[in-house]
């Protein structure tokens, strides 16, 4: 069974009782997408605002790369990553659910953002600080850690939104023979 067999249809605009020609393009839809462009031009503005009250002119260059980085480290490495495990997965052949998808594709995004967090500190302690107190921990064993943590909370929700799913699909069906 292919992946977009398991996602359900979504109603003709006919059947929802929406008199737009489109069900993408209805008048919530269109309101959603106004509010949501406002909030972030609103946001974008406050953001440059801080910057520039709260950061010197001097420092703006090692923002600008760290921002380049942060874009570069999405697009080769975060984006890919979550990409190739879709594709993986949904080439297993076996039904899985939309939302177990999603929730290991959260499980590997945060993984990764936490190795994207804690690698800058693991070559600074390779390299020795001036002051020992600055880096005293083993960040390398810390990372395996939370991997190991973010590994094993992201089965469990797996485990829990299969069973849930399972016991709800139990349900319809016991209301269907009812009925």
């Amino acid at each position: 069974m292919t992946r977009s067999s398991a996602v359900p249809a979504v109603p003709s605009s006919s059947a929802s009782g929406s008199s737009g020609s489109s069900g993408s393009s209805g008048r919530g839809v269109r309101v959603a997408r106004a509010v949501l462009v406002v909030v972030g031009i609103a946001l974008i503005g406050l953001g440059g605002w801080v910057l520039t009250e709260t950061v010197s002119p001097t420092r703006y260059g090692g923002l600008l790369v760290w921002l380049i980085g942060a874009v570069i480290a999405h697009d080769a490495i975060i984006a890919p990553v979550v990409a190739g495990i879709a594709l993986l997965v949904g080439r297993t052949g076996r039904r899985i659910s939309p939302a177990v998808l999603a929730i290991v594709q959260v499980g590997i995004v945060l993984g990764v953002v936490l190795t994207l967090v804690v690698v800058p500190e693991i070559i600074a302690k390779a390299r020795g600080p001036k002051n020992d107190t600055v880096l005293p921990f083993d960040y390398g064993a810390r990372l395996g850690v939370a991997w190991l943590v973010v590994v094993v909370l992201t089965a469990l929700a797996v485990v829990a939104w299969t069973v849930l799913a399972r016991r709800r699909e139990a349900r319809r069906r016991e209301a269907r023979r009812a009925a």
